[in-house]
């Protein structure tokens, strides 16, 4: 019995472990700016006599294609599957790597800046964004329905733990690359080194999908429900995967395909969370980290240094979130991150009215990103993988992300511009969110701790049943 528990383990978290490197991937190739960007505005922006508010939009460019493939996600999961989709991410993201290195390639002369040159820049950083979009949205689906219950939360988990190693990673990568280096070769090579490098993450991803099934779920709901129990019995055992099976499939005779079929609150829900999750500002730290701190007098390497600290700061507080998730529960750590996000962010905002920038500066944020990754950075995707019914997870799910990288558009594309007119109120303003952040937590977000993809389908359609009665 013990050797098929380790077996069933082994296999269960070598699946989930290939699904991360689409969150490792996304964090790498979200964060992979914060090293290069302000080399970008000295080439493209600087160079061609353009404003603070077109550096915003090319710095947060990714992000319009985060939203296309958050938009794309359904479709392509529902119609090719999870996997399938999965290998079109690695390989946009490879695309992007390369491309965004060498913008010039075929058609531009490189140190020679033009609007055309601008744009295909963007058009790479674009394609990423549509790699990142499709990996949000359906690692943590594919988690979530290759995951038994008891551990879900722990494995969908993971894949904030490999955003933020990913993070880590290319702070890493990009502090390494910047060391010791002149400001003269960062803005003609090294920037093109730092996104370069995405390509070997992006090269292995897609060569592990080759090695991992598609889930069950999706298996079943595709009319393949010999090769769904031959996944379910190797990752739960014979009998369970069997009782696995029966509920997928009533629930699948049971379901509409319609998006509001289980009522709108579990749609409005998903996207709320998805929202909060931007609209408390947690791009802009992890975006403009090396800026931040070379406001507070950092040099350039040792900015990208004080990142990494705070990229370590991050992997600690994920990990206490994937420890205590399905122990303590979504609700009590997204409540808790909230406060947490909502003391660091009133300290920054308090300390930029008063014209002060010092260590209190750097405490503050890394209480706020902190928070932010016991709680919302990891608990938000665990939510959005596991409250919507199997019929609709596709479709929801999509919105959901598609939503998010909108909100998160809004937030990193207005930063500069909002810092222009106040440190203080911009800083101010996301705490407020923060705030209401809990209160909608307390107010409308179920606990879903321990129960099956099933169960959580069950219970929207009584929740819509009694407000029918």
């Amino acid at each position: 019995m013990n050797m098929t528990k380790n077996r069933n383990s082994l296999y269960i978290f070598s699946i989930t472990f290939v699904a991360t490197l689409g969150g490792l991937l996304f964090g790498y190739d979200t964060a992979v700016i914060s090293g290069a960007e302000k080399s970008i505005e000295n080439y493209l922006i600087n160079g061609l006599g353009l404003s603070s508010f077109i550096h915003g939009i090319t710095t947060s460019s990714a992000l319009i294609g985060c939203i296309i493939g958050g938009i794309i996600a359904g479709f392509f999961s529902s119609t090719f599957g999870r996997k399938k989709s999965l290998i079109v991410a690695s390989i946009l993201f490879l695309l992007s790597a390369l491309g965004s290195a060498y913008p010039e390639f075929l058609f531009f002369e490189v140190g020679e800046p033009t609007i055309g040159l601008l744009l295909t820049f963007n058009f790479y950083r674009i394609i990423g964004g549509i790699g990142v979009g499709l990996a949000s949205a359906i690692v943590p689906m594919y988690i979530g329905e290759i995951a038994p219950a008891t551990i879900r939360g722990r494995l969908v988990s993971f894949n904030q733990f490999a955003i933020i190693f990913g993070m880590l990673v290319v702070y890493f990568v990009n502090w390494g690359i910047a060391r010791g280096q002149s400001l003269d070769w960062i803005n003609e090579m090294g920037w093109r080194f730092m996104f370069a490098s995405e390509a070997i993450p992006a090269l292995l991803f897609g060569v592990f999908l080759f090695f991992v099934p598609e889930t069950p779920r999706y298996l079943a709901l595709t009319n393949q429900e010999s090769k769904a129990l031959t996944i379910l019995t190797k990752i739960n055992g014979k009998n369970t995967a069997s009782n696995i099976l029966q509920d997928i499939k009533q629930s699948k005779s049971a379901s509409k395909s319609k998006l509001f079929a289980y009522g709108k609150t579990v749609i409005v829900i998903g996207i709320l969370l998805s929202v909060f999750q931007q609209f408390v500002g947690i791009n802009v730290a992890l975006y403009y980290a090396p800026r931040i701190f070379e406001s507070m007098g950092a040099a350039k390497d040792a900015s990208m240094l004080q990142t990494i600290v705070m990229g370590l700061v991050n992997v600690i507080f994920t990990i206490i979130a994937i420890i205590t998730v399905d122990k303590l529960g979504r609700r009590p750590l997204l409540i808790t991150g909230s406060i947490g996000m909502a003391v660091g962010m009133f300290g920054v905002a308090g300390l930029a009215f008063a014209n002060i920038i010092s260590i209190g500066t750097l405490i503050f944020i890394i209480i706020y990103t902190a928070s932010f990754m016991m709680s919302w950075g990891p608990i938000c995707w665990v939510l959005i993988s596991e409250i919507f019914p199997n019929k609709i997870r596709g479709q929801a799910v999509a919105i959901a992300v598609a939503a998010q990288w909108a909100a998160n558009y809004l937030v990193s594309s207005t930063y500069p511009m909002m810092m222009e007119y106040s440190g203080g109120m911009t800083y101010g303003i996301y705490g407020i969110v923060s705030v209401i952040s809990a209160l909608f937590v307390w107010k409308f977000v179920p606990e879903t701790k321990g129960k099956t993809l099933e169960e959580m389908e069950n219970m929207w359609n009584n929740s819509k049943e009694t407000k029918i009665s």
